[in-house]
């Protein structure tokens, strides 16, 4: 069963982590894989859907953050549950934590961003939209991900904010990690960041809160797509 480059209704492109994700997590929802069920292993189910062993992991890590599935060193993953939950976790915080939290520190402290930023801070921005959008290795991605918004936070000018997104940096890095399955949400990210980047140089607050928020509604909107509903 090839699912590489898949699509759904020739709308968008579906990459493969998503397509493997989107299978099996239906597949539990039907039954297939019943709660205490363990799942075939990574080399069996990279064989049956032709893809990598690297792109099964990551759609197994998916499915741990959907509430479905928990990884026993040594032994497997097994099913938990038979429905995704609505509120993933990633580490200590759940996506409801996440955005909530974000919608009222990163928004203005992009404004501030606009306002207060140095040279170097538009310095370090630039290079790690460079870097982002050069980089073919997803994990390292995810990483600039978390790295771009603890920088965006520091431009303020405010220690606080930098303060508080970095403490939520390694849940922002698994969520970016889940969100990235989901087909060109990478290039649609980089684009995002790209005109916040551009709002922050141009100093106007009123652009920078709005590049930050629409991003932040994508991040919602990436999610709930990938929680989805069984087809």
């Amino acid at each position: 069963m090839n699912l590489s480059d898949s699509r759904t209704a020739g709308v968008r492109r579906v990459s493969a982590q998503e397509a493997v994700l989107a299978h099996l997590r239906d597949a539990i929802v039907r039954g297939e894989h019943p709660v205490g069920a363990k799942l075939p292993s990574e080399a069996a189910l990279g064989a049956e859907f032709e893809v990598s062993r690297s792109v099964v992991r990551e759609a197994l890590r998916g499915l741990q953050a959907l509430g479905l599935t928990v990884s026993r060193s040594g032994k497997g993953t097994f099913v938990i549950a038979d429905r995704p939950v609505d509120n993933p976790r990633f580490g200590s915080y759940s996506a409801r934590d996440l955005l909530e939290v974000r919608r009222h520190v990163e928004v203005p402290a992009a404004g501030y961003a606009a306002e207060r930023h140095t040279a170097d801070d538009l310095r370090q921005l630039t290079d790690l939209l460079e870097r982002m959008a050069r980089e073919t290795d997803d994990s390292a991605w995810v990483a600039l991900d978390s790295l771009f918004h603890v920088t965006v936070a520091r431009a303020s000018g405010n220690p606080v904010f930098g303060k508080v997104i970095e403490e939520v940096r390694d849940a922002l890095t698994r969520q970016s990690a889940l969100l990235n399955q989901r087909g060109e949400r990478r290039a649609e990210s980089d684009a995002e960041h790209r005109r916040l980047v551009e709002a922050i140089a141009s100093g106007r607050q009123d652009a920078a809160t709005e590049a930050m928020a629409d991003h932040l509604a994508n991040v919602e909107h990436a999610l709930s797509d990938l929680v989805g509903r069984p087809r």
